[in-house]
């Protein structure tokens, strides 16, 4: 019995490091008291990796006074100028949305979102991306993204604080955590023999698939309507390893090579 308890409790140990490859990304936070809410919620539920993009004012004492003595998670805090910057080693991309888009996007529930974070983070970092209090996220940054994440609200009144959704995200990633602090669960069924492709890697790999299609005049510049968008969308959705994105890039250069350009 003893040893079965120390194992448990191992198990667990491993399971809930997982959570700091799980990064919470905001992106121009307006009230700083939004940022110190969030790392409340974040340490609430063992999450500690916070990256701010261009916030619109800097963490302050309102800041430090919201976050009810999750100073730590503010401190370590990442500030970048991009939302690229923010995700570009990262294995699993999810950005929060509550906008229908003319193109559909593979759409998460909180758990489910959860459920694929918490697998994907045993290898590799994962980020999840809150959008600006009174607009969300835009087109462009949701298109970074593999996943989109709802979370269901009243009809009637569907105003959800940045800070109370964060704290139904990271509640989910524990819960997850509590249920798969075994191991046993895998993103593919298997061990995988390769990282994903991090975000810069497919940003790499996007653009240089809209160069050849331009080259080999598939694409017009001037009219690219949703191609593109659409490409994006299908690598996304795909999740390839590093391995995957190298040879299709090599066949992209040997296309290229065959043009003569």
């Amino acid at each position: 019995m003893e040893f079965q308890d120390k194992a448990q409790s191992e198990d667990a140990s491993v399971g809930f490091q997982m959570l700091s490859n799980i990064r919470i990304v905001m992106v121009n936070t307006t009230h700083p008291g939004n940022i110190g809410a969030a790392a409340r919620a974040m340490k609430t539920m063992g999450l500690s990796e916070l990256v701010l993009v261009e916030p619109k004012r800097p963490i302050d004492d309102e800041a430090i006074a919201r976050s009810s003595g999750a100073t730590d998670v503010l401190e370590s805090a990442q500030i970048v100028p991009s939302l690229e910057e923010a995700i570009e080693d990262c294995g699993l991309v999810i950005g929060t949305s509550a906008r229908s888009r003319s193109i559909p996007w593979p759409l998460l529930n909180p758990r489910q979102c959860a459920e694929q974070s918490v697998l994907t983070s045993k290898r590799q970092k994962v980020a999840i991306i809150f959008g600006r209090e009174d607009r969300g996220l835009t087109n462009e940054e949701l298109a970074k993204c593999n996943f989109h994440v709802h979370i269901p609200t009243n009809p009637d009144y569907s105003s959800l604080n940045i800070g109370a959704a964060i704290q139904v995200i990271c509640y989910e990633m524990r819960m997850a955590i509590e249920l798969q602090v075994s191991g046993d669960e895998q993103l593919w069924g298997v061990e995988w023999d390769r990282e994903l492709a991090s975000s810069k890697e497919l940003d790499g790999l996007i653009d240089h698939l809209e160069q050849v299609m331009v080259t080999s005049e598939f694409l017009d510049p001037e009219n690219p309507r949703y191609i593109m968008t659409r490409m994006r969308r299908l690598f996304n959705r795909a999740m390839p390893d590093k391995v995957e994105v190298n040879v299709f890039r090599g066949i992209l250069s040997s296309i290229t090579k065959k043009l003569g350009r």
